[in-house]
C-alpha cells in the first residue's frame, strides 16, 4: 500500500519494497541553492482545516520547473482541505520529492524541518471514499492504513486504477492539468533509496549530504 508516516514513509504496493539509505560510502557534496525562497514558518495543524473552494488551482515552482494542479473538492473534501491548508501556510517550500518510482508515482511531503514533521507526520485526517480513478497525473495523499494521511502526497505518472483504487486508501482529489512533462521529468537517479524515517528525523541535512541532485519545490501558491 501507499504509505505516508516517518515509521513506513512511503508508498507501497505488494511488489515495491522501501529501500532504506543508510549505507557508509562517501557523501557526495552538500548542494546549496540560492534560488529557493527563505522557508516560512510553518504552524503546528489546525484541529480541523478550513473549508477549502469547491474549485482551485495550485501553482507548483520547483527546480525543474512548474506544473499546476487543478482541485475539485467534491472528489475529496477532507483531503481538499488538508492540501489547501498545507498550501496556503507554504509547507513545500524547499521540500524535495523524495521517492521517484517511473511508470507508477512521484512522492513528496516530507518537511525540510525536523521541527515541522513533529508536528504533522502524525496529524492524520479522516479518509475519503473514492470517487476518481488513481489515473495518469492525479494527485493523492498517501497513507499507511484508514485514518493516516497526513502531509505526503503522491503524484501518479501511469494509470494506477488497478493497482491502488481497490485498497479504497488513496482518494484523488485533484490532477495535474499542466506541466505533466514537469513531473516526468523529475530527477529519479534515486528511485526509491531516501529513507523516509531519516528524513522525518533529520530533514533536508540528511537528503543534502547523501542526495544533492533532488529535484525539489520553490513555492506553491493557490492560484487568483
Amino acid at each position: 500500500m501507499l504509505m505516508h508516516r516517518a515509521r513506513m514513509g512511503v508508498v507501497f504496493t505488494a511488489s515495491l519494497l522501501l529501500m532504506a539509505c543508510d549505507s557508509d560510502k562517501t557523501p557526495p557534496p552538500v548542494r546549496t541553492d540560492s534560488a529557493v525562497a527563505a522557508a516560512p514558518v510553518v504552524p503546528a495543524p489546525s484541529t480541523t482545516p478550513r473549508r477549502s473552494p469547491d474549485s482551485y488551482r495550485v501553482r507548483f515552482e520547483t527546480s525543474k520547473g512548474p506544473f499546476v494542479v487543478q482541485v475539485k473538492r467534491a472528489l475529496a473534501p477532507r483531503g481538499s482541505d488538508r492540501f489547501h491548508e498545507l498550501v496556503t501556510i507554504g509547507y513545500f517550500t524547499d521540500v524535495r520529492f523524495f521517492r521517484m518510482v517511473p511508470g507508477f508515482i512521484v512522492q513528496f511531503g516530507i518537511h525540510g524541518d525536523p521541527r515541522v514533521n513533529a508536528m504533522w507526520d502524525t496529524a492524520a485526517i479522516a479518509d475519503d471514499p473514492i470517487r476518481s480513478s488513481n489515473a495518469d497525473g492525479t494527485i493523492a495523499f498517501a497513507a499507511n492504513g484508514p485514518g493516516s494521511r497526513a502531509a505526503q502526497l503522491f503524484i501518479s505518472t501511469a494509470n494506477n486504477a488497478r493497482k491502488l483504487d481497490g485498497q479504497k486508501l488513496f482518494s484523488p482529489f485533484g490532477t495535474v492539468v499542466e506541466g505533466m512533462r514537469v513531473v516526468r521529468a523529475l530527477n529519479a537517479e534515486y528511485g526509491e533509496e531516501p529513507n523516509p524515517s531519516r528524513i522525518v528525523r533529520q530533514g533536508n541535512s540528511y537528503l543534502q549530504k547523501w542526495f544533492p541532485a533532488l529535484d525539489y519545490i520553490t513555492s506553491a501558491t493557490v492560484e487568483p
